[in-house]
Formats: structure tokens, sequence, C-alpha cells
């Protein structure tokens, strides 16, 4: 039987149970602090993050894993793998695809398959999590790539911020600098466009109409087909409890979780961001 290993990084935040039973190897993304390096969800866990967040006056900044990095990972996998997939963090938001890439480049012991996600966090699991049970299945290096390769075509994630100072000063804003200076009561819904990079759709007037409008944009795309869905939280774990119940009343979705964001996108979204990833079934 084919035996295809599944790599990804630490921004898709996947639950431990979920790495343990498909065997899913994380690489971890890093923090700045001051002159502190923290490897994302590995030295630094999301409660540690915010609560530190909260009382800084500096923000953090991030970076990719490096190809040498990749190229670690690689090699400890090919001694059990006939072929690696894997499925990371957007492109038009981070180097990290380029790292594995230009890793993958130079690794020839079994073949690489590196998936741009065009999405992090909760779409980014989404995506690992399809590649890794048609791994599980025993299906080849091109279907499980396929998998991959779906998802990704169907994935839609849109997320509300608190504010865009911390999108702006971490310079991932993207599209959404256009509402830089609007009043604080507004919340901006941002989504990732079709090449995986940050932009704004709309304005909302406050927090609770943000998250019908992200129900409202669930049943759109949805057009009456079941969803694979998942609610996404920045330190705000009821609100993304009592959002997730809501969707389950609104939506047909095969199974709704819950991710917190890794702290590598807290730095960069700040506490209190609310956001879905969805896929709708094939046809």
């Amino acid at each position: 039987m084919t035996k295809i290993a599944i790599l990804t990084d630490s921004t898709a935040n996947l639950p431990m149970e979920w790495v343990e039973q498909y065997n899913v190897r994380v690489i971890p993304l890093k923090i700045h602090w001051g002159n502190e390096t923290f490897l994302d969800g590995v030295g630094i866990t999301p409660n540690e993050f915010y609560t530190r967040l909260s009382h800084s006056k500096s923000l953090p900044t991030t970076s990719q894993p490096s190809i040498q990095d990749f190229l670690q990972a690689f090699e400890s996998l090919a001694d059990q793998a006939d072929g690696i997939v894997v499925p990371l963090i957007s492109s038009g938001i981070s180097g990290t695809v380029a790292s594995a890439q230009a890793a993958a480049r130079q690794f020839n012991r079994v073949p690489v398959e590196i998936v741009d996600t065009r999405v992090t966090s909760a779409g980014q699991a989404l995506v690992v999590m399809a590649a890794a049970r048609a791994a599980a299945q025993g299906k080849s290096l091109q279907d499980v790539r396929q998998a991959a390769d779906g998802v990704v075509q169907r994935m839609h994630l849109f997320f509300a911020v608190d504010t865009l100072e911390y999108l702006h000063r971490g310079g991932r804003i993207g599209g959404a600098s256009r509402y830089l200076g609007t009043a604080l009561s507004i919340k901006p819904i941002l989504y990732f466009d079709s090449e995986g990079k940050l932009d704004a759709l709309e304005r909302v007037r406050t927090k609770g109409k943000a998250l019908q409008r992200l129900i409202a944009l669930a049943e759109e795309k949805a057009n009456g087909r079941s969803l694979n869905f998942s609610v996404i939280h920045a330190n705000a774990p009821q609100v993304a409890q009592e959002f997730r119940e809501q969707i389950a009343q609104h939506l047909h979705c095969n199974d709704v979780f819950t991710l917190e964001l890794s702290p590598v996108i807290g730095v960069h979204v700040g506490p209190g961001t609310i956001g879905i990833a969805f896929y709708t079934e094939e046809l």
C-alpha cells in the first residue's frame, strides 16, 4: 500500500487528536518578541500569547520556517513514506510556501507536493484533513494532492476583526486598508480572495451584525448544499461557542467545529476576531 505523509504548518492549529489520529507532521512558524523567539504553538500557547499581548507595549513580528527547516522535515518523513503532501498557509500572506518550494527543489528522496491553500487557520485545517483522510485510505500521491486541491477550490474564509490596527502594523492589511481610520464601532468583514490575499468585503456597524452577516454569506455560498464548516476565534471562546450554536440552527453542516487562531495569526488580526471557514460538498 502507498504511504503518503502529510506535513502542514502551525497556523492550521490542528487539534492534537487530529494530529495523532492521522499522524500529521506540523512545522512551526516563529514569533519574535523583543529579544525572544517562540515556536508557534510550541513555545507559546494561545492563552499565554494573548495574556502577554494585552500587557505588551510592543507588537511581536512573525517569520516563516526556513528552507532548512523544511528539508529536515522532508528527510524525517521520507524514512517511512513514499511521498509527501504539504498543505500550507496562503502564499498571499506568508513566505512559507516559497520556503517549502525551495526545499522541495533540493530534495529527491521521495516526491513532494506543495499545496498553497490560499487561506490559513481552520480553512487550512479543512484542506489538511481532506488530504490526511485520503492518505489514510491508501490513496496515491496524486490522489491525495487532488483531494487537497478540490477543497482549496471550494474553500471560503470570512472573518470580522475588532480593529484593523494589528493587520496594519503587521503589514498584512491588503485591500482592507481603505477601511483604516473608520469608527471603532464599525466591524470590517474580510476574506481571502482567489489569489490568497486579504481583502475587505464590507463594513457593518456592530459585532452582532457582523456575525449575522457571516452566517448570511455562508448561506449564499452553500446555495442549499451541505457544508464542512468551522468557526474561528481569537481569544473569544464564549462568543465562538454561541456563534457555533447559531450556525447549527441556520445551516446544514456535516459537522461544525471550533478552532482558535494560532498565536502567529493572532499577531496580525488581534484578539476578538471571529470568522468562518467552510466548503461545500461536491455536486
